[in-house]
């Protein structure tokens, strides 16, 4: 029985080995026509710029899609307001700035809270909201389409 085990434990260690690059680290395993995709505040491919200093990106997936998942990005220049909501559940992380949030029925900038880069923040659907920055601002969040944001008429941009 030891013996057993013995051999057992060997194999799996030149087992374990064999897997292992010159570097040692594990070696990946081959995925036919995938690659991993990296993005921060330097690499964001910006699709859309709006004239408020706002950029929009979808990272991955389709935005459009019902109940398909897709990841953006969004860029809030400082001084930058609005109030909105969405009509599906968003998880955003804050990755650089600082995002700043209120919840409610009107635009309040007031009572609006800071979040500094590396904060994460589940916003449901449907969830009326103020959203600003007093320095820029990115942030990547994850949602399920259709995605749409529900404006507040009001809104403000000052630099």
């Amino acid at each position: 029985m030891k013996k057993t085990l013995a051999t057992a434990l060997i194999l799996s260690l030149a087992i374990f080995a064999g897997v292992r690059t010159t570097s040692g680290q594990a070696a990946a395993p081959e995925v036919k026509g995938r690659v991993m995709q990296t993005w921060n505040a330097k690499n964001i491919p910006w699709e859309r710029s709006d004239s408020d200093g706002t950029k929009w990106a979808v990272l991955e997936g389709n935005k459009d899609a019902p109940g398909e998942s897709f990841t953006y990005a969004f860029f809030i220049p400082a001084g930058y307001w609005e109030h909105h909501w969405h009509t599906q559940d968003a998880r955003v992380a804050v990755i650089q700035g600082a995002l700043k949030v209120a919840q409610g029925d009107w635009l309040d900038k007031e009572n609006a809270i800071a979040y500094p880069a590396g904060s994460y923040l589940f916003v449901p659907a449907s969830v009326p909201h103020t959203m600003g920055a007093d320095v820029d601002t990115i942030i990547i969040g994850t949602a399920k389409g259709p995605w749409r944001t529900h404006r507040h008429e009001e809104h403000m941009h000052q630099h």
